[in-house]
């Protein structure tokens, strides 16, 4: 493993620009500092986004979060409501929200090979109006993340591209793998019977 105090190590921005060229004028001005309609509406048809956080020390967190196309809402100031489903209840992105005010989004539609970059300042809100703003007929959140957009960008589709995410012949067996149960079992030693995928689905329904 390479130290961070080798010569290899870059320590400037200097050192890292020298190996790569200057961005196009359309890359940097491509970025905006308000959700414009096209962001609009690919958030509108998006049912996942990634939740990126830190704390005050800089300790990442990145969290996936999805529901039904339009989830996440755009209120009449240009706010993005993310409303807060049931998890774990580690809390890892809600208390690095409370602490630094901060947050990274990532949104997804499936099929599309383009995704949309958001950044923003957070907070955790119990407003009213927020909450039921993100009311659906399954439920009510207990908190909504509302991110004041300062900039928001399109991501070009060469990661999905090189990745083929979307193509059914670059899915994977899910046979390769244990399940998600047994590899937790396993690394955290608590015994526990083993869960088909039909008895973690079956477990996970009331929280989805």
């Amino acid at each position: 493993m390479t130290s961070p105090n080798t010569p290899h190590t870059l320590r400037s921005q200097a050192e890292l620009r020298s190996l790569y060229a200057a961005p196009t004028d359309r890359a940097v001005r491509k970025e905006i500092g308000a959700l414009d309609r096209h962001c609009r509406r690919f958030i509108a048809l998006s049912p996942f986004v990634l939740l990126a956080t830190s704390d005050e020390v800089f300790n990442l967190d990145a969290s996936p979060r999805g529901g039904e196309p339009g989830f996440v809402k755009v209120d009449a100031h240009g706010r993005l409501l993310i409303p807060d489903a049931p998890g774990n209840n580690r809390l890892d992105s809600l208390q690095n929200i409370a602490r630094t005010g901060r947050a990274g989004l990532l949104f997804l539609i499936p099929g599309f090979d383009e995704t949309l970059r958001v950044n923003g300042e957070a907070v955790l809100s119990t407003d009213p109006a927020d909450i039921a703003a993100c009311t659906s007929e399954r439920r009510a959140p207990r908190l909504v993340v509302c991110v004041t957009v300062t900039t928001a960008y399109l991501h070009c589709a060469k990661a999905f591209l090189r990745s083929k995410l979307w193509k059914p012949e670059a899915l994977v067996d899910r046979g390769l793998m244990p399940t998600a149960g047994q590899m937790i079992g396993e690394q955290t030693g608590i015994e526990g019977a083993a869960e088909t995928r039909e008895e973690m689905e079956r477990r996970y329904a009331p929280d989805l």
